[in-house]
């Protein structure tokens, strides 16, 4: 899925577009969206800037798959989403957000499933390489992350 932003011409002449870097409190930041299967061995991959919101992502990353539930955090709590996961049938294991005005009910013994996409950047993350982001362009940067996720489900 095609992310633009608006950069300065400067920018765009170094290429900057291509960094997936997005400037937040924390500073220039990047965001990994990952889908993982029940064992927590990453599926997909999608790297954005980190000011991009995480439920924009969701549908890109369930597209075509199947399975039994899904499993996400509050970030990802929309209405849109859930029908997605509905019409995969599966079963949207997603607490409400406190903005939410009708809460949603979760299976909160399902939920705890879902430290292992957790553990699996934890993985990710003893790739230095990974953990640090040496590369500075985004297709760099993704191809090791899948290099990193195919090591991992060769272990």
């Amino acid at each position: 899925m095609p992310l633009f932003a608006r950069t300065s011409r400067r920018q765009a002449e170094k290429g900057a577009q291509n960094h997936a870097l997005g400037r937040s409190r924390g500073g220039l930041t990047t965001k990994i969206h990952t889908l993982a299967d029940a064992l927590g061995r990453p599926l997909r991959l999608i790297i954005t800037p980190g000011r991009a919101g995480d439920i924009k992502q969701a549908p890109a990353l369930l597209e075509g798959q199947t399975g039994d539930a899904v499993l996400a955090d509050k970030a990802y709590d929309s209405n849109a989403l859930r029908e997605i996961i509905a019409s995969m049938g599966a079963k949207a294991v997603i607490p409400s957000n406190r903005s939410r005005k009708i809460i949603i009910p979760h299976d909160a013994e399902t939920y705890k499933q879902r430290n292992r996409i957790e553990r699996c950047f934890n993985r990710l993350k003893h790739f230095r390489r990974f953990a640090t982001r040496y590369d500075r362009r985004t297709i760099h940067f993704s191809g090791f992350a899948l290099l990193a996720a195919a090591m991992m489900w060769l272990r």
